[in-house]
């Protein structure tokens, strides 16, 4: 669904740090931190995990998954 990486990347792109990330997804900032700090995909429970990504794309992410359409393969992130 999303890796550690691709939520690092996310937040550079729209410029906010951890606890920015944690009010817009409506989630504790431990809770971000622990996602960021995995390896590979996230781990967590679902309804967390939605909150992140819809928060991610109500500020214009685009989340590129392993195998999607992309020049660079891999996984990935963009602004729409």
């Amino acid at each position: 669904m999303i890796t550690g990486a691709q939520m690092r990347a996310a937040r550079a792109l729209l410029g906010i740090d951890q606890r920015q990330l944690a009010a817009l997804a409506g989630l504790s900032l431990p809770t971000i931190q622990r996602m960021e700090s995995s390896e590979g995909v996230v781990r967590g429970n679902v309804d967390s995990l939605m909150k992140l990504v819809d928060a991610l794309a109500a500020g214009g992410i685009e989340l590129i998954g392993e195998g999607a359409n992309s020049t660079g393969g891999g996984r990935g992130v963009r602004l729409k």
